[in-house]
């Protein structure tokens, strides 16, 4: 089971995927001071902000500052660029969720309904995104640009 989270400034985003069944298991959201029992137990793989030399607000800086916390708190998480989901999913850096969200459904099956549930039943909004960092964790142990976050860091001559 891998626990993808999408970040916000204030509320996160969660799917628990089970990535041997292919189908998602539960979705919710939580503030980082309430992490959920779920994230203990289990593989956690949070999507990381990229720079691409554009001016961002501060919902970008409270949103790095909160996936700190998560790490802070949890311990070893994976750090996956939107860039590396995208590439994953679509082979395109220039997919936009809309193809990310047909590339899941391709993959894992419908959503299904109340009545007739499918494999990603209750994945609506910010649940999509991060489903996809779930997806691509359990593609890959590390993708090309993940582990730039996860060397140790370099001694200092």
């Amino acid at each position: 089971m891998i626990v993808g989270i999408d970040p916000g400034p204030v509320e996160q985003s969660c799917v628990l995927f089970d990535s041997v069944e292919k189908r998602v298991v539960s979705v919710g959201t939580f503030k980082p001071e309430d992490l959920p029992d779920a994230l203990w137990k289990h593989k956690v793989a949070i999507e990381w902000i990229e720079s691409f030399g554009m001016a961002v607000g501060q919902e970008v800086f409270r949103t790095v500052f909160q996936i700190g916390r998560m790490q802070q708190q949890l311990g070893v998480v994976r750090l996956i660029p939107r860039r590396d989901v995208k590439l994953t999913l679509c082979g395109s850096a220039r997919a936009k969720d809309t193809n990310i969200r047909q590339a899941l459904i391709d993959a894992l099956g419908e959503v299904g309904t109340k009545k007739n549930p499918g494999p990603l039943y209750g994945v609506s909004g910010h649940y999509w995104a991060a489903l996809g960092v779930a997806y691509t964790a359990s593609q890959f142990e590390k993708t090309d640009h993940e582990a730039f976050f996860h060397n140790e860091t370099p001694e200092v001559p």
